[in-house]
């Protein structure tokens, strides 16, 4: 058990490493979030082109 010790002390930086690593993946979830949700609001603005569109083509035959 003294191995895991160690490294979750890494090398007494652990103060320092652990902090970084959170902040990190807090980033990381906050990209992924932003991605996601901006995914969906072009599928939704596409869709909504697409149907204006399909509307003006079949009013005009």
């Amino acid at each position: 058990m003294d191995g895991l010790g160690e490294f979750f002390a890494m090398g007494g930086y652990a103060g320092y490493v652990w902090p970084a690593f959170g902040i990190v993946l807090i980033v990381m979830a906050l990209l992924w979030i932003t991605s996601v949700r901006g995914w969906n609001n072009s599928e939704r603005t596409l869709t909504s082109l697409r149907d204006h569109r399909r509307r003006r083509e079949a009013s005009e035959e």
